[in-house]
């Protein structure tokens, strides 16, 4: 059962789950459309979302009747995508149930250039994530599943690594060095952040020193956190300073199948969590004190949010501070989930009651305080979703403002934008499927986006005449 599904359900008496309400709504009830404004280019489309708002505050989504005050400048098809045909200005209308709303859609006469891939190496081995160093705009730093960390400085792949832990780690299954970050004062201070999973099968955290730019001294390892793990899979791994210079991390549940541990809704475990920690409050860690559990008994006070089966990749708006999530789905569901800047924290996100908006091995739940995605998929259309970000870079036009995530089976690249906590303007793009086994994304320090497969290739998104 989706969220809106679950949200009609409640307002109207009278309701076919699977095809939205049956009746017309109650007298408080308005249709709403997003976005309310649009600016598209010749050719350029997107798809509208009509909602249901009930008392100001639920929301619903619903399939209306579409139509165009003036096809020869936009279309609409009967899903709401609209089309710029023509420069001019239109109004798209949306009609259910005796309601109405509209969008104005203003074409101009631009053709944004659509995106592409442009391979920068394919000499990698099993790249897992991409980032850069503050203040540097010539590299690029990628990690390697077996335990190395590469350098591109000016898309030229490095032969010796920025470090290489490869002794250290295990790298089995979906275990393996998994993420870097750099401290938001590297430039002053060479803290350098590594998560792996340790030869003894725990996931750790462990800060080093760089000794040159492309270089760190692998004597000056210090540990920041180790977390047992009881299986090989759902390690999670990212770690990421946030907007607020706190360090971020996403564990899983622990692994295994349908998390038999109980972990994702057991806040005395670290698992099945994205934890806040202060690097620079206490050695080796503070809890920030206005973490969301902090105080409550026999919770973890590092935990910022939790449910979590497999938040793989998880990314901040750097415009927004939005926290978008990929959450890695048991046998069905594949979901994103996104936390708008400013919460306090402490969002529960189902797991394993639900496996995306779905009851998870039950027929009914109880999905009271429960924050469910903004976006899911079956596993018809893929396996394991590998979390992007939202583009902020300057080249890719056609992509600004959308979040990008992919399917590891499935091969291909989809966005969508977030407007007002929904998913609106769903689309997929072919031209940036690599193929198959997108293992993630990278943002470098203008906000251009990469993406990299297990087979060794990394690619930058570009406009389609740079390529």
């Amino acid at each position: 059962m989706s969220r809106p599904c679950i949200l009609t359900c409640i307002v109207a008496a009278t309701v076919a789950c699977a095809d939205g309400p049956t009746n017309p709504p109650a007298d408080d009830t308005v249709l709403v459309v997003l976005p309310a404004e649009v600016d598209l280019a010749i050719q350029a489309a997107l798809t509208l979302t009509a909602l249901l708002v009930f008392d100001g505050t639920d929301t619903a989504a619903v399939e209306p009747t579409w139509a165009t005050r003036d096809p020869a400048v936009a279309t609409v098809t009967e899903a709401g995508v609209v089309t710029g045909v023509a420069q001019g200005v239109t109004r798209i209308v949306a009609e259910i149930y005796g309601l109405r709303d509209s969008a104005s859609v203003t074409v101009d006469d631009t053709i944004l250039p659509p995106p592409g891939l442009r391979l920068i190496t394919s000499d990698l081995s099993q790249p897992v994530f991409l980032t850069v160093a503050p203040g540097d705009p010539t590299r690029l730093f990628v990690v390697e599943k077996t335990g190395a960390v590469r350098i591109v400085r000016n898309d030229t792949l490095l032969t010796a690594p920025f470090v290489d832990v490869g002794t250290l780690v295990s790298s089995g299954s979906e275990q393996g060095l998994l993420s870097i970050a750099f401290h938001p004062d590297y430039a002053t201070n060479g803290y350098v952040y590594l998560s792996y999973t340790d030869t003894a099968d725990s996931s750790k955290v462990m800060r080093y020193e760089a000794s040159a730019p492309e270089r760190l001294d692998p004597t000056s390892a210090v540990r920041i956190l180790a977390v047992a793990q009881p299986y090989s899979n759902h390690n999670g791994g990212l770690i990421a300073f946030g907007p607020d210079g706190m360090l971020y991390m996403g564990l899983g549940d622990g692994g295994s199948g349908g998390d038999p541990q109980g972990n994702g809704q057991n806040t005395a475990t670290l698992l099945g969590s994205i934890l806040r920690l202060d690097v620079d409050g206490a050695a080796p860690y503070a809890i920030p004190s206005d973490n969301p559990l902090v105080g409550q008994a026999g919770a973890r006070g590092e935990i910022w949010v939790y449910g979590l089966r497999n938040p793989w990749r998880f990314s901040f708006d750097r415009s927004t501070a939005d926290l978008y999530i990929g959450d890695v789905g048991q046998n069905a569901w594949e979901e994103v989930d996104v936390q708008p800047a400013g919460s306090a924290g402490g969002e529960n996100y189902g797991w394993n009651v639900m496996e995306g908006s779905t009851c998870y091995d039950a027929d009914t739940c109880q999905t009271q305080g429960l924050v469910l995605p903004v976006t899911e998929y079956t596993h018809n259309e893929g396996c394991s979703i590998a979390g992007g970000y939202v583009y902020r870079g300057t080249a890719v036009a056609a992509l600004e403002g959308r979040y990008l995530y992919a399917d590891y089976c499935g091969g291909w690249v989809r966005s969508f934008t977030y407007v007002n906590g929904v998913a609106t303007d769903a689309r997929e793009w072919p031209v940036l499927s690599p193929g198959s086994q997108v293992t993630s994304f990278g943002e470098d320090g203008a906000g251009e986006l990469y993406l990299m497969t297990q087979g060794g290739a990394l690619y930058r998104i570009v406009p389609v005449p740079g390529l």
